[in-house]
């Protein structure tokens, strides 16, 4: 349509969001569908929690919140990063936005004039080439491979550094592949981006309570302290939490950041809402031993959903080390036939076909800037993933091969 904006045209609805909608449209009519599209977890927010947004609202804490967060949910953020990730920071040098990707988007439309460069590993968060492309940024993609532990390599870091580079943004735990960046794996980048000082890092921390097999969460700026006065230190309340649809992220960076985002947002969404806050102060401040036996259960999915998918003729499945995916192969898989004769070419035909041979909804690879691969969120009752492991068997084991 002639009155949209030309900005429209550099970027694309969130494939998750879409083929999430696609399963809710495809239940509401009835069909029997298992979606394990969506990245949300399905535990409830702990009880403490949604109590302090109940106090909140009798106390009337219902007007017009700060832009950059209330003082309270601002101090629980220094303690949090100081308590769990040993990085120290006043209280004026954290954010709080509605949900992580607003964050993400603040940053970026804050720092990204036409033509500057943003490194993005691949496979990659649907949402980061996208913002960056809407603040005309350029995103630098890189690949990585599943014998590198879809992890960032420094050679690859180095090769992809230019006088345009910007940001390095990374995911650790990632979605979707679930690889994990330890402290040596950090170590290796950061000694890159120390030969190039104009370069900031965004890390994008949000599935760091998610770690499996008794691995140690590290961050950039607690890796190399020098690195800090040019990282963001990204969070939120999403994922470890259960607290998706109270949309609440925060980070920490230079002060300097801080207001330029301030005043974007203040501009925009203007501050948080507050009952979400006060939520998130007694999320931060308050006891956190139900993150254990949550991350257990996420463990036990995982072994659950990759020993199921591994044993598919076809599909390879590596076992991620945190966030609550598996990336498997369906490479083995391409160029077969269903049933009814179609074709499977891409990723997206096999997502497509499984969905409407079985009612399985996943996410194919190509959305994550890796074709030939395909995403399980194991976020759901061990019921239905082994309902949905054994249709996806059963629906491969239907095609023809090439």
């Amino acid at each position: 349509m002639a009155f949209l904006s030309d900005t429209l045209s550099r970027i694309k609805i969130s494939s998750t969001n879409a083929i999430t909608q696609k399963a809710r449209v495809l239940k509401s009519e009835g069909r029997d569908v298992i979606a394990l599209s969506a990245g949300e977890p399905d535990f409830d927010t702990p009880e403490n929690i949604k109590q302090a947004a109940v106090e909140a609202l009798l106390q009337g804490k219902t007007k017009y919140p700060p832009v950059c967060g209330i003082p309270e949910l601002r101090a629980a953020i220094v303690a949090k990063l100081k308590r769990e990730n040993g990085l120290s920071y006043d209280v004026a040098e954290t954010f709080v936005s509605a949900g992580g990707k607003h964050i993400i988007f603040n940053v970026l439309t804050a720092t990204l004039n036409p033509g500057d460069e943003v490194i993005i590993p691949a496979p990659y968060w649907v949402s980061y080439p996208e913002m960056v492309s809407f603040s005309a940024g350029v995103p630098v993609i890189v690949p990585t491979t599943q014998a590198e532990g879809f992890r960032l390599t420094p050679q690859a870091l180095e090769a992809a550094i230019t006088p345009r580079t910007k940001w390095l943004l990374i995911n650790s735990p990632s979605n979707p592949s679930g690889a994990a960046y330890s402290a040596a794996d950090l170590r290796g980048l950061a000694d890159v981006l120390l030969r190039h000082p104009q370069v900031w890092v965004l890390t994008d921390d949000i599935y760091e309570h998610l770690l499996y097999d008794g691995a140690t969460f590290a961050t950039m700026a607690q890796v190399e302290p020098a690195l800090k006065a040019r990282t963001v230190t990204m969070n939120g309340m999403s994922k470890g939490y259960a607290m998706t649809g109270w949309r609440l992220g925060y980070c920490a960076a230079p002060v300097a950041l801080i207001k330029a985002m301030e005043v974007i947002q203040s501009q925009s969404t203007s501050g948080v809402c507050g009952i979400s806050q006060y939520a998130s102060v007694e999320a931060l401040n308050g006891p956190q031993d139900f993150l254990a036996p949550r991350r257990l259960a996420f463990q036990r999915r995982r072994d659950l959903t990759v020993s199921a998918i591994s044993a598919i003729d076809g599909l390879t499945c590596p076992s991620p080390q945190g966030a609550f995916y598996v990336f498997p192969s369906c490479v083995g898989l391409l160029g077969s036939k269903t049933p009814d004769g179609k074709v499977l070419e891409t990723d997206r035909d096999f997502v497509d076909a499984l969905l409407d041979a079985e009612g399985v909804a996943v996410v194919h690879g190509s959305a994550f800037g890796s074709p030939g691969h395909f995403r399980i969120s194991y976020a759901t009752s061990d019921e239905e993933l082994t309902e949905a492991c054994t249709r996806i068997a059963r629906f491969c084991a239907q095609l023809k091969r090439a």
